[in-house]
């Protein structure tokens, strides 16, 4: 029988410690949450190795060390509003909700009643689910302090975007073919600036690829 808690401990100083990710919300969230609620039952004695849990339908939960270090570059603070993109089975917005003073997760199908069922289990009583595009987040409880998405984008939407308070951050992985980098933007009046933080990839989220151009 695994020892899950043994096995978290071992992710966080493995994993995310060793990704020069010390802020100690981080770390204490991370520690908390059980990472095997969120995934799979059939996947939970590898909740904890160093890659993307698969979620089906070409979605995951994002291997420990990118999320941990997309957290660190956000840098969570306990009055944010947060909008998880794609939360999947909730993971996320369970760590998020350890940090921040509320969140908002977006998910399709479903598989955001799964997480809704999930996180009433772990008792996370400051997140909510909304069950719809993830593209569209979710502007009717915005404007939110910082963003993340749980997965690969190739695009960022207007619609999204607009969603960000002025001077808010979003963290997020762009993918162009097999290569990919994490990305933090930041608000402006201008719209989003980023820069690069680290190099990472993930499956494409369901509303956030390219528009392929016609070819005759």
């Amino acid at each position: 029988m695994t020892d899950f808690a043994a096995a978290r401990e071992a992710m966080v100083d493995r994993q995310v410690r060793t990704a020069d990710v010390t802020l100690y919300p981080i770390i204490a969230a991370m520690l908390a949450v059980p990472r095997e609620d969120f995934v799979p039952e059939t996947l939970a004695p590898v909740a904890y190795l160093g890659e993307h849990v698969p979620l089906g339908g070409g979605r995951v939960v994002l291997d420990p060390r990118v999320f941990a270090k997309l957290l660190d570059a956000l840098n969570i603070g306990p009055g944010d509003l947060v909008l998880d993109v794609g939360c999947g089975l909730g993971y996320s917005t369970a760590v998020l909700a350890a940090m921040a003073e509320a969140v908002v997760a977006v998910e399709e199908g479903e598989i955001a009643a799964e997480a809704e069922q999930a996180l009433a289990r772990n008792a996370v009583d400051t997140a909510i689910v909304k069950t719809g595009p993830l593209a569209a987040g979710a502007p009717e409880h915005g404007p939110f302090d910082a963003m993340i998405l749980e997965g690969g984008i190739e695009v960022m939407p207007e619609a999204l975007a607009d969603q960000l308070k002025p001077g808010g951050r979003v963290a997020a992985v762009f993918v162009s073919g097999g290569n990919g980098q994490a990305r933090l933007g930041l608000r402006t009046a201008d719209g989003i600036a980023w820069r690069r933080i680290f190099d990472a990839t993930a499956p494409v989220l369901p509303g956030f690829a390219a528009t392929k151009a016609f070819e005759f």
